[in-house]
């Protein structure tokens, strides 16, 4: 799934990263507890998380993940926007809960980690 379709799918707004059709996602793992995602074998997933912090963006980071997904319409600081931007990752937010936002992509066809 194209990352402009899932941004249309969960109302989202990109506030990082320039993604274009060939940015495409599979596989989401939804957590808002970091060393949960750094136990996922893979890299190739979009994380979504409630975490609105510079943690997020580091543990992103460590497990060479370029998609990170804010819901519950929590609003990252400067900061963060920035250094997901530097670390070359697109960041979304949308106004979704974590279940709905994972539903919603679920129902869509994407696939979780596990």
């Amino acid at each position: 799934m194209t990352i402009h379709k899932i941004v249309a799918l969960i109302h989202g707004t990109i506030l990082s990263g320039k993604p274009g059709e060939e940015d495409v996602v599979e596989y989401c793992f939804a957590s808002d507890l970091m060393s949960d995602v750094l136990t996922v074998c893979r890299c190739d997933f979009m994380l979504i998380t409630g975490l609105a912090n510079l943690q997020s963006i580091r543990t992103a980071e460590m497990s060479d993940l370029k998609y990170i997904l804010l819901v519950r319409g929590k609003t990252p600081s400067q900061e963060m926007i920035d250094l997901a931007e530097e670390s070359g990752m697109v960041l979304i937010v949308s106004p979704y809960s974590m279940f709905k936002a994972s539903g919603i992509l679920y129902q869509a066809g994407m696939k979780g980690v596990f």
